[in-house]
């Protein structure tokens, strides 16, 4: 995919964060956004604003739950029938959550997998018959630096994220030879709400903790939303693989590969469960 003009490209979780910026740079240069979010509030304003720009982009909208396999499904035929068809589907929806594995509830794994990995299953397997059908498209789906190393406290969200990028990296092999590109992006710190609309073990101290736990990852943030929205178009256009987001992403892949077994000892500002001076 070379280049986003005219091109018709859905964006799950567009409402805020990197989804919304990505939504604003590609309709910046021409293209047709499909945006959806659950948080409508915040998915009005991002198609307002992008509408309201001066440029041949475009935004259209629609609250869908990324772990509905069925409305994906729906989703990816009405964009069929409306608009062409997809030329891009970037699985971006995903939530946080924060526990060790001895006191992590089942429910609120499962509620994380299911949007974190089953929907970027869904919206991959709902668009990709339309791209192998036409012949060319790009799925882009979105892990995380804890796609690629353990972190206390983030079982959950380190399975998911390293189940989304096994699965998409399976797809860009099964997908070799063709015009469908696939890539894997693994974005740092970002400054976005996802640690504020995170759940929480509920307890008396479970308020003071979501603070605390904005508070460092306030701190971990390195990258802002548009600057990862320029990166993964970048990444995207290349047909990259695999797109690292911010200087900490970089710096954590290169210790996971020096030091497979002990890169957390050089990584303490990952350990989320460590005093905080």
């Amino acid at each position: 995919m070379r280049q986003f003009k005219d091109k018709v490209c859905v964006i799950t979780g567009a409402g805020s964060g990197i989804g919304a910026a990505c939504a604003h740079a590609m309709a910046a240069q021409g293209a047709t956004i499909i945006g959806t979010d659950l948080r409508q509030d915040m998915l009005a304003d991002t198609k307002a604003a992008i509408n309201a720009a001066d440029s041949d982009g475009r935004m259209e909208s629609f609250m869908v739950d990324v772990s509905d396999r069925d409305a994906m499904f729906d989703l990816a035929a009405r964009v069929e029938k409306d608009f062409g068809g997809a030329d891009l589907i970037l699985n971006n929806a995903g939530v946080a959550f924060g526990a060790p594995v001895s006191e992590m509830s089942v429910d609120d794994c499962k509620w994380l997998m299911d949007i974190n990995f089953w929907g970027v299953v869904n919206g991959t397997q709902a668009f990709l018959p339309h791209f192998i059908t036409k012949g060319s498209g790009h799925v882009a789906n979105i892990s995380s630096i804890f796609g690629l190393i353990g972190v206390p406290t983030q079982a959950a969200y380190n399975a998911s994220k390293f189940a989304v990028l096994g699965f998409t990296e399976a797809l860009r092999h099964e997908m070799r030879g063709s015009d469908i590109g696939v890539s894997t992006i693994h974005p740092g710190g970002i400054n976005t709400n996802i640690v504020r609309h995170a759940r929480v073990q509920q307890g008396p101290e479970a308020e003071a903790e979501r603070e605390e736990a904005i508070q460092r990852f306030a701190q971990f943030t390195m990258t802002q939303p548009d600057g990862a929205a320029k990166v993964i178009m970048k990444g995207i256009r290349k047909n990259k693989a695999r797109i690292l987001i911010g200087p900490d992403a970089h710096v954590v892949d290169w210790i996971r590969r020096l030091f497979p077994a002990s890169y957390l000892r050089l990584l303490p500002m990952m350990d989320l469960t460590r005093n905080q001076d």
